[in-house]
């Protein structure tokens, strides 16, 4: 009986499939077949239930150009924003940009373009920490006001430095009008609430109308990078937090070592045992030097022009430090091909300094004079170090120099006492300092101290 079941069964699947085979290209088949597919709504169409929102298109944000007969003459710092054009009367015109760089940098650059291009220059500042340039050149009237200053961050709602570079130009002779001063204002951690920021969901900052990129418009008084105050030099040696503070208050340290600012307390960070990349040592080194020898150019590094044939492959005219290291490769403070240094090809600007390239680089700016013929067995007899072998060849010149300064000896006053050089190990921020302290020899040289006292 149950075989007799089960041959009935077998029998009428065997019917069935025959006929769905048979059919398979007859309508029927076909509406059945698109009966069992999936819906191809669900391709296309959102997951029921999720959030549908409309695609919107970014708006391009409004940018600022230079009139179209802005003289070809004026040099333009690379590393800065055109912020707004103002047109004048009697033929004057005006443009106002803003950087991230010092104000000595910049200081320096238009201090150097001007002396290159035959420019006849009749007011200069006096030092590089900012002030008023003008000059003319045929009858092409400029003058360049820098001023350092503080601005706003819309990322972070925090106050950073900056400076503010201004060009007055006149290109019929006509006798420039003065530039209007800027009024001072609090700074944004004490000043007057407005009714934005009386409403609790408002997050500041109020910024202008005229603001045309997130680079702000400077809101408060000129500010020059001077007594900071760092909330984080207990991390670094108590022997090294004296040299972070002077350089600081000559306004030595760069924006790029002055990452955030403690709103509650108004201190700086400085980041002490960040490791300094090439690039950010030589616009130190650069800055130091200059503001230890304010009142000696002769003894001053001067930024290289726009006219320069790089020196190195990976630092082009339009990179922001090309000034400064083209400038330090032009008077032969780093090794590169311009020093017959053939294999220098690349200067990579981000790669971390290392303890043996931080002496090699300073030791031409203490001694003033060519350095010492050195060797190996020299090096190990007066510092002493076990691992001297694994000091470049042409770094031995200057640590061996080094070992002449005595108590004023970069290596003695950034290190303390060792017997381990570890030439090829990354130098922080705070060692860098310490370095950039002093300039020169025991005995004849100057301290970041010493100008100090003297500003007072």
């Amino acid at each position: 009986m149950v075989y007799c079941k089960r041959s009935v069964l077998f029998f009428g699947l065997a019917v069935l499939l025959s006929s769905v085979t048979a059919c398979a290209s007859s309508p029927a088949a076909k509406n059945w077949e698109k009966s069992l597919a999936a819906d191809s709504r669900l391709v296309t169409n959102p997951v029921i239930g999720a959030k549908q929102t409309q695609a919107t298109t970014p708006q391009p944000q409004p940018t600022i150009q230079l009139p179209a007969d802005f003289p070809k003459d004026i040099p333009i710092y690379p590393n800065a924003q055109l912020q707004e054009v103002i047109p004048g009367a009697e033929s004057q015109t005006s443009a106002r940009w803003l950087s991230v760089d010092p104000s000595n940098l910049i200081a320096s650059y238009y201090r150097s373009q001007f002396g290159a291009n035959n420019w006849q220059i009749t007011q200069q500042p006096s030092d590089d920490t900012g002030g008023t340039f003008e000059a003319r050149r045929n009858n092409l009237l400029v003058r360049v006001t820098i001023q350092p200053k503080s601005v706003i961050s819309a990322a972070s709602n925090q106050a950073q430095t900056s400076t503010e570079l201004r060009i007055d130009y006149s290109q019929n002779g006509t006798a420039l009008t003065p530039t209007p001063s800027t009024p001072n204002t609090t700074s944004p951690e004490v000043a007057s609430k407005t009714p934005q920021e009386d409403n609790p969901d408002f997050i500041g900052p109020v910024l202008p109308n005229n603001v045309a990129t997130p680079m702000n418009t400077p809101t408060s008084a000129p500010v020059i990078q001077t007594n900071l105050q760092f909330s984080d030099l207990n991390q670094a040696s108590q022997q090294l937090r004296g040299y972070i503070q002077d350089l600081a208050s000559l306004g030595v340290l760069t924006l790029d070592s002055i990452n955030s600012q403690n709103k509650s307390n108004n201190t700086t960070l400085f980041e002490p045992n960040k490791v300094i990349t090439r690039r950010e040592y030589a616009r130190w080194l650069v800055a130091a030097n200059n503001a230890m020898y304010a009142s000696n150019p002769a003894k001053q590094i001067r930024a290289a022009s726009e006219s320069a044939q790089p020196a190195f492959s990976d630092v082009n005219k339009t990179n922001p430090d090309f000034p400064v290291i083209q400038g330090l490769a032009e008077a032969g403070l780093i090794p590169s091909p311009l020093s017959g240094n053939s294999t220098e090809v690349l200067f990579r600007p981000d790669a971390p300094l290392t303890r043996e390239q931080l002496i090699l680089w300073k030791l031409p700016l203490d001694t003033r004079a060519a350095l010492p013929a050195a060797n190996l067995e020299a090096v190990k007899q007066t510092w002493g170090f076990q691992d001297a072998g694994k000091i470049d060849p042409r770094a031995l010149q200057a640590v061996l120099a080094d070992f002449q300064n005595g108590e004023q000896s970069n290596i003695r006053r950034v290190f303390g006492f060792t017997t381990l050089f570890q030439p090829k190990r990354p130098v922080t921020r705070a060692e860098a300092a310490a370095a950039l302290w002093y300039f020169g020899t025991q005995g004849d040289g100057i301290s970041a101290s010493d100008v100090l006292k003297g500003k007072n």
